[in-house]
């Protein structure tokens, strides 16, 4: 395993980390003994980082289940406070009262607090934000004071999808610890920006979506089908006509396997290696899963030019989730 410059809650970063939201119920009933498994397996190959949310129902027990279990070094643990108020605030802005009204934030890490059964959260960050809140206000304050009664370690902010530039001005006030943004090889817009940005006043980048809700896996066909609630329920299918999806995909079938192994090596290969990227939080729920991905990771880097041309040759900005998930 190979680890960020940066760290957080004072401990090494991993580059891999654990993304818990296969957790949820948001891609059906979770296994939790193959849950635990999964997650021992990947604590135990050196990933140090694990992404949890309000959001994600039983994720947090979960979690807290898995690491109670666990008799090796505790890894951080990140988790985020729940927005609220109407779907569309995931694509548009809303006020932040609505979102994240006065006493709320305390009341949602008490909540993960008691959910994770820990005393401490190593990373709480606020799952939304919009420059239009304005760098201060009772936000900060609240997730100021958190930190300062020893309760929180570090504070950061999650994006909305494929919109990273909203927080470059956040990210100079000092005001942060983390942002959390989609980065991949379809959409890697926050490298431009938001990831040199974060790096020149230490700010440490949590890439999610790094494999595109699994699409950039080469695991979705034509006849791929998600059952009704599941979270990538015609989410495929969003916008475009999923064969002009499948085709961007089988594009970078030309990289496979002179430079990785299979596509979802490529895909992880080209976030975890890329300056400025803190971690790359993948869902790793599955054993086997977690297994591919670390051994992916662990693998030779991809050549300087490969990634030069898989950033600004196969960049495919689309935003499925506006119409799938903030109507």
């Amino acid at each position: 395993m190979k680890y960020a410059t940066i760290e957080l809650a004072g401990k090494l970063v991993s580059t891999l980390g654990f993304g818990a939201m296969g957790f949820s119920h948001w891609f059906g009933t979770p296994d939790e003994a193959q849950g635990i498994t999964a997650l021992h397996h990947a604590l135990d190959s050196g990933v140090t980082f694990v992404d949890t949310a309000r959001a994600y129902g039983p994720s947090e027990a979960l979690v807290g289940k898995a690491l109670r279990a666990w008799s090796g070094a505790p890894p951080i643990v990140a988790t985020k406070v729940d927005s609220l108020g109407p779907r569309r605030r995931w694509g548009t802005p809303v006020d932040v009262e609505t979102v994240f009204p006065r006493g709320h934030i305390r009341a949602s890490a008490e909540r993960s607090l008691k959910e994770l059964g820990v005393d401490h959260l190593d990373l709480l960050q606020l799952h939304l934000w919009w420059p239009t809140w304005g760098t201060e206000g009772h936000w900060l304050d609240e997730l100021v004071e958190l930190k300062d009664a020893g309760l929180v370690g570090g504070i950061g902010v999650s994006l909305p999808d494929h919109r990273s530039d909203v927080a470059l001005g956040l990210v100079t006030t000092g005001a942060i610890d983390s942002v959390q943004t989609i980065v991949n090889i379809f959409d890697p817009t926050a490298l431009d920006a938001l990831v040199p940005l974060c790096r020149q006043h230490g700010v440490a980048v949590l890439a999610r979506c790094v494999l595109d809700e699994g699409g950039l896996t080469g695991a979705i066909t034509a006849t791929t089908h998600f059952p009704a609630g599941h979270y990538l329920d015609g989410y495929f299918d969003a916008t475009i006509p999923r064969e002009v999806y499948l085709d961007k995909v089988d594009r970078l079938r030309s990289f496979v396997p002179q430079h990785a192994p299979s596509l979802a090596a490529l895909a992880l290969k080209f976030v975890t290696q890329a300056e400025g990227i803190t971690t790359a939080l993948t869902s790793m729920h599955i054993p086997e899963h977690a297994r591919a991905n670390i051994a992916a990771v662990d693998g030779p880097d991809l050549p300087a030019d490969v990634v030069e041309l898989l950033r600004t040759r196969h960049r495919f900005i689309k935003n499925f989730n506006h119409a799938t998930h903030w109507e």
